[in-house]
C-alpha cells in the first residue's frame, strides 16, 4: 500500500440505514478516504437490474458524520454506475466494497444478489471490487465475528491487487460458528433454489402470492463455499461477469445449422 490514502468507495443492497453498512464503512476508514454511495431502501434479489426509462435521484446525506455519503433511488448496480460517473467523476476508486449483506450470498443466490451486482458492476468498469455477506437474515445480526478477517482480506486487497474484471464473493458463517476456522478459496457449489408461490389473500380479499422455498444443495465437493461455510469458514469465490460456457461451446459447435 503507497502513503496515499486509498479511496475506497462503499454501497450495498440493504439500503443506507441498513446495520451491515455502517458497519463496513466503520472498518473501511481505517484504511481510506470512504465515499457512500447506497440505495436509499432495501433492494435484496435485484440481481443486476439497472434503471431504464425512469428517473434516478440521489440525495446527499449527514449520517456517517464528515463522510461523503448519497442515498440513491435505484438498484446497486445503478448506485455504482453513479458513484463512478457523477460522484466520484475523475476520482478512480482503489478499492469497491459491497455489504455487509444481511443474508447469504453463497452458490446459485450470487445470481439474484443485489450485493453482488454493486461489486460485478465495479468489476464491469475494472475497479477491485468486494462483496460481503453473512449468513443471517436478521436485522439484529451479530456482525462482530466477521470485523477481522474484512479487515484481512481488505488489507490483502490494496496491498496484493485484485484481477482485473474479477470481483471477490465473501461470505461469513453465522455468529454461532464463531470463532470462525479461517478462510477457504472456494468454488461456487452446484446448488438450487426449489421454489414454490404461497397463495394469499389481503384483508381486503385480495389474492397475492409469496414466493418460498429451500435450498437444495447438489454438490458433495469440499472444495465449495456452501461447504466451506456449513463447516465454519469464510468463503471467498472469485467471480466475473463473463458467464459463457466453454465447454458447451466447443461441444455446440457441432450442431449442424447451415
Amino acid at each position: 500500500m503507497n502513503s496515499k490514502r486509498p479511496l475506497i468507495l462503499v454501497s450495498n443492497d440493504d439500503g443506507i440505514a441498513a446495520p451491515g453498512l455502517h458497519h463496513l464503512v466503520r472498518l473501511m476508514r481505517e484504511f481510506g478516504e470512504v465515499v457512500v454511495v447506497a440505495p436509499d431502501s432495501p433492494q435484496s434479489g435485484m440481481g443486476h437490474a439497472i434503471t431504464v426509462g425512469d428517473t434516478l435521484r440521489l440525495e446527499k446525506v449527514n449520517i456517517f458524520d464528515d463522510l461523503v455519503a448519497y442515498e440513491c433511488s435505484g438498484t446497486p448496480a445503478d448506485c455504482v454506475k453513479l458513484a463512478k460517473h457523477y460522484v466520484l467523476k475523475d476520482r478512480t476508486p482503489d478499492l469497491v466494497v459491497s455489504g455487509i449483506n444481511h443474508g447469504s450470498n453463497s452458490s446459485v443466490s450470487v445470481l439474484y444478489s443485489g450485493t453482488m451486482s454493486a461489486a460485478i458492476e465495479a468489476a464491469i468498469e475494472g475497479l477491485p471490487a468486494i462483496g460481503f455477506s453473512l449468513c443471517d437474515y436478521s436485522h439484529e445480526a451479530d456482525f462482530s465475528h466477521t470485523f477481522d478477517w474484512i479487515r484481512k482480506i481488505v488489507r490483502q486487497a490494496l496491498e496484493q491487487g485484485i484481477p482485473k474484471h474479477v470481483a471477490l464473493n465473501v461470505n461469513f458463517p453465522h455468529s454461532k460458528h464463531a470463532p470462525l476456522k479461517g478462510i477457504r478459496w472456494c468454488r461456487q457449489a452446484k446448488a438450487r433454489w426449489q421454489e414454490n408461490f404461497d397463495e394469499r389473500y389481503d384483508p381486503t380479499g385480495r389474492r397475492y402470492f409469496w414466493l418460498v422455498g429451500d435450498f437444495i444443495n447438489e454438490d458433495a465437493g469440499d472444495d465449495t463455499d456452501v461447504w466451506a461455510l456449513e463447516h465454519g469458514y469464510v468463503s471467498i469465490v472469485p467471480c466475473k461477469f463473463d458467464m459463457t460456457d466453454y465447454d458447451a461451446l466447443r461441444s455446440l459447435r457441432s450442431w449442424k445449422l447451415e
